[in-house]
């Protein structure tokens, strides 16, 4: 695969008004697998080689399309499959915003706040749905001995991410501890939702 060429496939097919590439309508005929791989840390290789450049990896990651548990890059006129260790996007950074009174986030002066989470491609995830977070084992590879639940948030169209442990032991901090029965959630509040971010007992 000529990743220049794809590059360029790529190019030109979002705009200001809607910087995310339309994939949901691009139906092109599957070419195949390519030697593509987002590891387990998040970082992008092909070929066994790491993808440096933070904005070509922002341009894969924007045309990324997943179907059942397989995952595509795909153009108008190409549809190439590639290797998900995990999930394709790590939550690496978060920060709070206020937000309006209907959950979204704004700047209008509500003492309400949202959690925004941002990948390590640059996207940022505001939590005003409770349908965006769930726990999950994460793979054997990272998960503790207690095969702990740790969450993962849905950025876009079925693609979800971890948080990165750094981010989560920060969540954790902030979370209120709420008993129910023979369980303790840690919880975070944004947007008007509780999140719950971890469970003992």
């Amino acid at each position: 695969m000529d990743l220049t060429k794809f590059q360029k496939q790529i190019e030109g097919s979002s705009d200001k008004t809607r910087p995310l590439p339309p994939v949901e309508k691009w139906n092109p005929d599957f070419c195949g697998d390519i030697n593509m791989t987002v590891t387990l840390d998040g970082r992008w290789f092909y070929e066994g080689t790491p993808v440096g450049r933070a904005s070509l990896v922002k341009l894969f990651s924007s045309v990324l399309k997943r179907e059942d548990d397989k995952y595509f890059l795909v153009t108008p006129v190409e549809k190439v499959g590639i290797t998900v260790e995990d999930t394709p996007f790590l939550i690496t950074q978060w920060k709070e915003v206020e937000a309006d009174a209907n959950g979204g986030s704004s700047t209008n002066g509500d003492k309400n706040t949202a959690l925004v989470l941002i990948t390590q491609t640059g996207d940022e995830v505001v939590l005003d749905s409770v349908d965006q977070m769930e726990l999950r084992v994460p793979p054997k590879a990272i998960r503790d001995k207690e095969a702990t639940a740790i969450p993962y948030v849905c950025v876009r169209r079925n693609l979800w991410a971890r948080l990165h442990q750094n981010v989560y032991y920060q969540l954790l901090e902030k979370s209120k501890e709420i008993k129910g029965g023979d369980e303790t959630h840690f919880v975070v509040h944004s947007a008007n939702i509780d999140f719950i971010i971890g469970k003992v007992g």
